[in-house]
């Protein structure tokens, strides 16, 4: 199992919070966290880039995009926390379309945001695992540390 930490530790440490997870592969590959301090989108196509599975391609969002982040987050949050109960299917997921209409129009309204702009930066992250459930209302439990890309 690995090691978990608390907020002021990882906060200490200079890791810094992700708000939302929007892809998951063997580890962290999309999402919205916090970059110094201000909510960034990151993305990485490990592939498609040809560097480390930890490399990112990192840009800012607004506080528009992060509300509207947020708010689609907490639906699925809710939906996982009723498919870990046993109260929910993988059928009923939101992101498969027509399941919650709210979810539909949040992922058309942001489909521009999580698009990867030409000045967007390349930084490397390491995350770690805070304590609590894997998906929550706030975000998923991992934190990340940013560094420049070698």
């Amino acid at each position: 199992m690995a090691e978990t930490w608390d907020g002021d530790r990882l906060a200490a440490d200079g890791f810094e919070r992700v708000h939302v997870e929007l892809e998951w592969y063997d580890g962290p590959r999309a999402g919205l966290a916090d970059i110094g301090g201000r909510p960034h989108y990151f993305h990485s196509d490990d592939h498609a880039l040809g560097h480390a599975p930890d490399a990112y391609e990192v840009w800012p969002a607004s506080g528009a995009a992060m509300e509207l982040e947020r708010e689609q987050w907490a639906i699925y949050a809710r939906w996982n926390a009723r498919r870990e109960a046993g109260e929910a299917g993988p059928e009923s997921h939101p992101g498969h379309g027509g399941v919650d209409a709210r979810y539909d129009e949040l992922e058309s309204a942001l489909a521009p945001h999580r698009r990867v702009p030409e000045d967007a930066r390349r930084l490397v992250a390491e995350h770690r695992l805070a304590a609590g459930p894997r998906r929550r209302d706030g975000g998923p439990r991992y934190w990340l540390r940013w560094r420049p890309a070698e």
